[in-house]
Parts: structure tokens; sequence; C-alpha cells
């Protein structure tokens, strides 16, 4: 079967919700094989009418503060309210250390087993604009395949928070009770991304220690500009273990998609994601094309040792390699 018959199988298997073709599918986009990208590209392409109509929902915290629970029992809530969920994860460090939402696949066992949920691990590429990119057309797959809720894991580790806010509608930025010092550890670029800060873990004793935790948070928030004069992040606390709390956070999801949809906000911020992804895309393609060619990476090692050595500006040096890529 020719490239193209295969592609058009694949795309008509797909958009039929057939899991396998998009287990498939997203193999393919993330293959280094120059064919398989080419073919990809034309799948991505042919699918995109139907993509665009999900929730995206980003997903951060620290390790330990329950992500694998809280998808699971956000996952089966939404599940029974008649929704199809996919789960992909953003982890620039999967080359070096495995990553872990494989393990987080035992972790979220109940939706693992569902046939409305799929769940997918980050490609390791081990650069993120490379983790990111794949991600954002695993995402458009999904939806093709008619998921219409995508959660986006991030490890929470550096750029990886601000590359899933960029291709996610709703950042969500989970937290653990006992705010105290670890509020004076949290970052503030995290905090002025959020769309909505959540306190886990508050069941048992926990429960008066996450109420103290959110306050503090909710009072950390008054003194950021949040993202869209339309929004004012909530802080809520919940129990990924008990379930409580669940649906008030998924309330709040919806609640944030009306008041951007009312306002023009959705439809801009969704506007101006395809246009960062788009530079994200062309910056990716001239590093490739940088390091593809013998003659060219060797000039580069050159003008880099120029550099370093002080015996040419930088200024000089990226004009130079600026000249390379036009030859």
């Amino acid at each position: 079967m020719s490239a193209t018959k295969a592609g058009s199988q694949l795309a008509k298997d797909l958009r039929s919700g057939d899991r396998a073709a998009l287990a498939r599918a997203i193999t393919l986009i993330e293959s280094r094989r120059a064919d398989h990208q080419a073919t990809a590209r034309d799948l991505v392409q042919e699918l995109l009418p139907l993509t665009g109509k999900a929730i995206r929902v980003g997903i951060t915290g620290s390790p330990g503060v329950g992500k694998s629970t809280t998808i699971d029992a956000l996952g089966m809530s939404l599940i029974a309210k008649g929704h199809k969920i996919a789960v992909l994860a953003v982890d620039p460090s999967s080359a070096r250390t495995g990553g872990s939402i494989l393990g987080d696949k035992t972790r979220m066992a109940r939706l693992s087993a569902e046939d409305s949920a799929f769940i997918r691990p980050s490609p390791a590429s081990g650069t993120l604009g490379g983790v990111a990119a794949k991600t954002r057309e695993a995402m458009l797959l999904c939806e093709a395949a008619g998921f219409d809720v995508v959660l986006v894991e991030t490890v929470g580790v550096g750029q990886s928070e601000t590359a899933v806010c960029d291709m996610t509608d709703f950042f969500l930025a989970l937290m653990l009770p006992g705010a105290g010092d670890e509020l004076q550890g949290i970052k503030k670029g995290l905090v002025e991304l959020a769309d909505m800060i959540a306190v886990n873990k508050a069941d048992g004793d926990n429960v008066q220690r996450a109420k103290s935790a959110a306050a503090e948070y909710n009072a950390a928030l008054h003194i950021l500009t949040p993202r869209s004069s339309h929004w004012y992040p909530p802080v809520l606390t919940y129990s990924a273990l008990t379930g409580d709390g669940i649906d008030a956070l998924w309330q709040k999801v919806v609640d944030h998609r009306t008041a951007m949809n009312a306002s023009g906000d959705f439809a801009a911020r969704r506007r101006e994601q395809q246009v960062k992804w788009m530079w994200t895309m062309l910056e990716d393609r001239m590093k490739a094309k940088l390091r593809s060619d013998p003659a060219v990476r060797a000039k580069v090692k050159q003008l880099e040792a120029a550099v370093a050595d002080g015996r040419m500006t930088p200024t000089v040096a990226a004009d130079t390699v600026s000249a390379l890529l036009d030859t």
C-alpha cells in the first residue's frame, strides 16, 4: 500500500474512533524518518477540520502532589458525565530518565482500563521544543478521534510549564497543604500562568492545613496581575483520594471556558497559540538545518570557538550563521 493510501486509511480509522489507529498515528508523528514526517504532516492537515472542539487542560505540580491520582479521579468523573478523555505528557527529561508517565499509567489504574480514555507518554526526544511540538500534534489527533477533553500533564520542570500553558485553554497548578515554607519557594512565574490553583490532599487531618494553604495562595494571587481581565484565578481545595471537590474543580474549568468565550479571549488565545506554534516549528527547522549539514555544522563549531576565545563578537558570528542558512 502506498504512503498516501496508508495515510488515508489511517485517517479514516482514526475518525471512527479506533484507539489502535490513534496510537499508530501518534507513533507516526513521533518518527524522525523523513517519509513518516511527510505522511504525518498530510495526516494532521487532513484531520485539521475535526480538531479544536475539545477542552484542553494543562496540569502541573511538583512531584508528590498527586497529579496521577488527580487525573485518574478527574478522568473517571468526566467519563461518568459522558466525556472521552485523552491524557498526554510533556516530559523533556524522558530521554535521560525514562520519564514518569509509564509508571503513572499504573497509578491511573481505573482510567487506563476505560475504553473512553487514552493515555500516552511523551516522545523521548530529549528537547522541550521537540516534545512540545509532538504533543501539540498528538492533541490534534486525539481531538480528531473524538476525545473531547485533553489533559496535558507536565512534570513541572523548567520551561515545560510555559510550553504546556501555550498549548492549552486552562492551566491548573496543583499544590500541597501546609503552604508556609512552600509558599516562599513557589515560582512566581507558575502562579502567573495558572488559571486556577488547587490544593490536593484535603482529607483526614489535612483538611485545615489545606484550607490554610489555599488562603495563603489566594493572598499571593492578589499581588499578581491575572492573565485575563475577565478571569480571576480561584483557589480550591480537594482530595484526589476521596474524590471530594473534584466536581467543583471541573466546574471552574467550565466556568472559565464560558467566561473566555463571552469575552472573546478564548478565540484570541487559540489564535495566539497557533502563531507561537508556527514560530516554534520554524526555529526547530532552522536548528535542524544547522545540524544536518556536516559542512555547516563544522563552520558553526569554528564560529563558537572564535566567540569563546574572544576573537569574534557574538553579533558577527550570528550574522555569519544566518548567512549560512540562506545558502
